[in-house]
């Protein structure tokens, strides 16, 4: 039988990395972010739950792995959890004997269309978003999908079995699905279709894992929505009876009963950079709200008729709209929660009146409800009752989804999925199939290595939920009595308060991981924006630490902002890792990504990051440019340190622009310094306010009303950032910031009349994210680029508010092989629509972007997009490819550099340097390792708490010798060179108390060698 597994033993790791490699994760605090599901579970039954981080995590690619994983798993009798989206909060991936994780969403191919058969075949792991996306591309679509869609997967789905949109017309998730192709756990690789499916459908990874899904596909039409309210759920009742028999041809019904409408209403407004953002959002009727669904060219003439003659009112347009508009946003009212109680129920259409009055009538704690009818006449009803996870009433409230299981099976109806949680239930949920699951988890799999008790259930939770249930009305009674109110956070740990809501608030849906490029360039869970809320909840109940490599977790994001346009809650995520940077480096003293030291110092010298001399900033003007840039004018141009050191025909190129289309500018030249925005990304606000104040005091002297920057950053940085922090500070403030294309689209038409040369290209454009999604600037760089003759210009799958982060700038510093990753889906996505060149209007992405492609061998050309435009006006500007790959190179080796093992060999290199600095007593003691017995175990405890003692004083005395090797490492210009005497020992110095625990476990034996040796 399976054994429960908490931890592989040694030859197991070793085993089971050489099968894997880099896609399986021993760590045991990475192992603790596959734990749970989306449900937060009260204490009581986590206890009863036990143990539950996995043993190992594995990424799958295909079924060959999953065949070697079963092998694995077999040869030891290790638990299987099979994982992909962990949208549902039934328990079906929750390891409760541990075991191996098997992540299978990289099983994420669309393998064929079929338009004659109208059926697609589909990777298990597809997210059903993505599939959608692709099929409209078509003019294609899904029959039906899940209300989760931006985060369940295909695959998940049927080992679920469920209800979604659609599903009015198609039915279940299983009705829309032809066949399946599953690994088993004996080895074999299985096709069912047909009654066969019965035996895998809703299983919950207990039977394989599910590899291929063949599902039936429609034509894609456009849909219309018609909202109605109704007073009472009798009436509603009544109309979706009358809908049901007159046969009106609708695709979907949803509705929400009164309290989640009232909730709906309360929701804060959502807020961009600590401000509210305007909404045109309807109020809602705290009535019974339906929705009806249908494709624009049906008649659905008879709707309008049985919605009021069944009492109900319909609604106006901007309601449908707003509804339509939150058809995935199901969780969004959990703003208000912070925690949910959840009790999903399936019931007879035409009990669902009684059974919605009989949960109002017998539970006195609000119960939000959310209800969808399918084509078989029953509908699921997902009950959720506001709550507080933080509390002890929590685990008294909890039983409350017992009492309305209660009354749905008193009406006929049952619980919507049975689970870890509801296992008791199997029979009822599954009916005459549940024979047929089990027959074929007796054959194929006899010792329960798949996901063991998620069908049968965990002994002592099955006995607390039997319990409960035999005393219903006891349980009910004190559940009802166990309300909460409005909860109030505060401050915890020195965690500000609104970041601890948020954590407690989050949804764990899962819409923020498969689109975060940290997420999908490092592959596992504590990367993506729920698993560091996930951390936060765990690091403020006491039962996880902030590391200094969670530290690096939250420095590392790229500020994308992403994530905030995926959340259906509207959590401020990238406002809150800014927070957290602060917090965390500024004041607590945690190490910031190492190069961030070199650029302060950099940047606090010579006011740039790349560590170039001040008195170089201008050099990148031609002479006869230098005429048109006035002394003083309204208009400045902020070039800001890439454009200025690195690429400069960004710079060059923009200025040629906004002159050609007759604009009077002025610069601040040598006076110019970074716009801070890299030190208020690694935590170092204290330098960004100083940047900060010269710059807007350099540009006031220029008596400039606008600032016209060719980065993103840079923009954001004026538009947003200075203003902020300038009305904080008291500062006066009046620029306003404009990227140069915003300035060029008004001015299309005198530049369109001086084009001379057309690209004759096929062109896509990057969206940077610093101006897309930071500031909803997308259509000036089109126009422009547009504007050249000669473009074929295509769009990327992923563009505008959904477009893929490059990669840059945090990432490419904390870890360029990540920003690889990262920049080479770019790149393909670039490669997939046939584009010879991709353009972008920032410089930071142009960088990362040509590393990139310089590492993967694309065949796209990164360029820039001013540069661009201004060549096809007749312009000469030098391609700046080799002198970003050339400096970049720099920063590349000082990263490799600055890792613990690297740092660790420079230090082994000047170990007679640092003996001869230490004081004399002490290298007397250090000599008695070679001669007495026993000296080198003494030793070793107590580096770590002299090192930090002895090298500040001995990191002076070695610094000549320490740039020498540090020279030997890194490739440097000149002017870097001759500057590290003075950049370096601060940068060390602000580094190594925090890098020092890192180096001295591996330092210390090397350096015991060296004195017994050497010394």
């Amino acid at each position: 039988m399976v054994i429960n597994t908490a931890d592989l033993n040694s030859s197991q790791q070793e085993e089971i990395a050489a099968i894997f490699g880099d896609r399986v994760n021993l760590s045991k605090r990475e192992r603790h972010f596959y734990c749970h599901d989306v449900g937060a579970l009260p204490s009581m039954a986590k206890m009863m739950l036990g143990n539950t981080d996995p043993a190992a995590i594995v990424k799958l690619r295909n079924e060959d792995d999953i065949v070697k994983l079963m092998e694995f798993a077999r040869k030891y009798s290790i638990p299987i959890v099979p994982r992909a989206g962990a949208s549902s909060g039934y328990g079906g991936v929750i390891p409760t004997k541990g075991g191996i994780v098997a992540d299978v969403n990289l099983l994420n191919d669309i393998v064929s269309i079929d338009t004659e058969n109208m059926t697609v075949t589909v990777g298990a792991g597809l997210v059903w978003e993505r599939l959608e996306r692709k099929l409209n591309k078509e003019n294609l679509s899904v029959c039906a999908m899940p209300s989760s869609a931006p985060a369940a997967t295909v695959g998940g789905w049927l080992a679920q079995n469920g209800i979604g949109y659609g599903s009015y017309e198609y039915g279940w998730s299983q009705d829309t699905m032809i066949s399946a192709r599953a690994v088993l756990p004996n080895g074999e690789i299985r096709d069912f279709s047909g009654d066969e499916m019965d035996a895998i459908i809703g299983s919950m990874g207990t039977i394989g894992i599910i590899t291929q899904i063949t599902l039936n596909i429609r034509n894609k039409e456009d849909t219309a929505i018609i909202s109605a309210e109704f007073a009472d759920p009798a009436s509603m009742q009544k109309a979706l009876q009358a809908v049901k028999e007159a046969k009106v041809p609708l695709w979907s019904i949803a509705f929400i009963n009164p309290d989640w409408a009232g909730m709906k209403n309360e929701m804060p407004f959502s807020t961009h950079h600590g401000e509210p953002v305007v909404e045109d959002r309807p109020e809602l009727p705290k009535s019974y709200i339906c929705n009806f669904i249908y494709p624009e060219s049906r008649d659905v003439s008879a709707l309008e008729n049985i919605i009021t003659s069944n009492g109900g009112k319909v609604l106006s347009d901007s309601i449908s709209k707003h509804e339509a508009g939150e058809w995935f946003r199901s969780m969004k009212v959990k703003r208000l929660g912070p925690s949910f109680i959840p009790a999903e129920i399936i019931v007879p259409l035409d009990k669902v009146g009684k059974v919605v009055s009989e949960i109002k009538q017998k539970i006195d704690l609000p119960v939000l409800m959310e209800g969808m009818v399918a084509k078989d006449g029953n509908v699921i009803l997902l009950c959720f009752i506001p709550h507080s996870e933080r509390s002890f009433k929590f685990n008294l409230a909890f039983t409350l989804g017992i009492s309305i299981v209660k009354i749905a099976e008193e009406n006929g109806g049952r619980i919507y999925a049975s689970g870890l949680y509801f296992a008791k239930e199997a029979e009822k949920v599954y009916g005459s199939r549940l024979n047929k699951m089990l027959d074929l988890k007796q054959q194929v799999d006899p010792a329960d290595i798949m996901n063991p008790e998620t069908i049968s259930g965990k002994g002592i939770l099955k006995t607390g939920i039997t319990l409960s249930k035999a005393f219903e009305p006891m349980m009910r009674f004190v559940g009802n009595r166990s309300g909460v109110g409005v909860e109030k956070f505060t401050k915890q740990k020195d965690i500000e308060a609104d970041i601890v809501s948020h954590a407690y608030t989050c949804a764990q849906c899962g819409y923020c991981v498969e689109e975060c490029d940290q997420y999908y360039g490092r592959g596992w869970e504590s990367q993506s924006p729920r698993g560091k809320w996930f951390f936060i909840k765990e690091y403020l109940a006491g039962r996880d630490k902030m590391t200094q490599e969670q530290v690096d977790t939250f420095l590392a994001c790229t500020t994308c902002e992403l994530c905030d346009h995926r959340c259906q809650l509207d959590l401020p995520i990238n406002d809150s890792w800014m927070t957290l940077r602060k917090e965390l480096v500024l004041n607590r003293g945690k190490m910031t990504i190492p190069p961030f030291e070199i650029m302060a110092s950099s940047l606090l010298k010579e006011r740039n990051i790349w560590g170039e001399y001040l008195k170089n900033r201008e050099e990148w003007i031609p002479e006869d440019l230098k005429p048109k840039i006035k002394d003083k004018a309204e208009y400045a141009y902020f070039a800001g340190c890439t454009a200025s050191f690195v690429e400069k025909d960004i710079a060059e190129a923009s200025v040629r622009l906004l002159t050609d289309a007759g604009l009077e500018i002025t610069y601040l030249g040598k006076e110019e310094s970074c716009c801070g925005i890299p030190m208020l990304a690694a935590g170092k606000w204290d330098v960004f306010e100083k940047i900060m104040r010269m710059n807007i005091e350099n540009m006031k002297k220029k008596g400039v009303k606008t600032v016209i920057t060719s980065c993103p950053a840079c923009w954001l940085v004026w538009n947003t950032f200075y203003r902020q922090w300038a009305e904080k500070l008291g500062i006066e403030y009046n620029f306003e910031a404009k990227h140069y294309s915003q300035v060029l689209e008004d001015k299309l038409d005198v530049l369109s009349e001086k084009f001379v040369k057309p690209l004759d290209k096929v062109v896509t454009i990057h969206d940077a994210c610093h101006m897309g999604r930071a500031g909803g600037i997308y259509e000036p760089p089109r126009n422009l680029i547009k504007a050249v003759p000669g473009v074929d210009f295509r769009e990327m799958e992923h563009n505008r508010e959904n477009g893929h982060c490059c990669g840059s700038v945090l990432t490419l510093v904390a870890n360029p092989e990540v920003a690889s990753v990262v920049g080479n889906v770019r790149l393909k996505e670039a490669e997939d629509i046939g584009a010879e060149i991709m353009v972008a209007a920032c410089p930071c992405c142009q960088v990362q972007l040509r590393i990139a492609a310089e590492n993967s061998g694309s065949p796209v050309d990164v360029q820039d997009l001013s540069a661009t435009v201004a060549r096809s006006l007749g312009y000469d500007i030098p391609d700046t490819t080799n002198a970003a790959l050339t400096a970049w190179l720099t920063f590349d080796q000082m990263i490799h550099l600055l890792r613990p093992e690297n740092m660790t060999d420079l230090m082994v290199e000047l170990l007679p340097e640092m003996m001869a600095a230490m004081p004399a007593p002490l290298r007397g003691m250090m000599k008695m390792v070679k001669y007495v017995p026993g000296m080198d175990l003494m030793m070793k405890p107590m580096m770590p708490i002299m090192m930090p003692m002895l090298l500040p004083g001995i990191m002076p005395k070695v610094m000549p010798e320490m740039l020498e090797a540090v020279g030997r490492r890194v490739q440097m210009s000149d002017d870097l060179r001759e500057q590290m005497p003075d950049l370096m020992p601060e940068a060390m110095g602000n580094l190594m108390p925090n890098m020092l625990p890192q180096i001295v476990p591996l330092l210390t034996p090397r350096m015991i060698k060296y004195i017994k040796e050497e010394y």
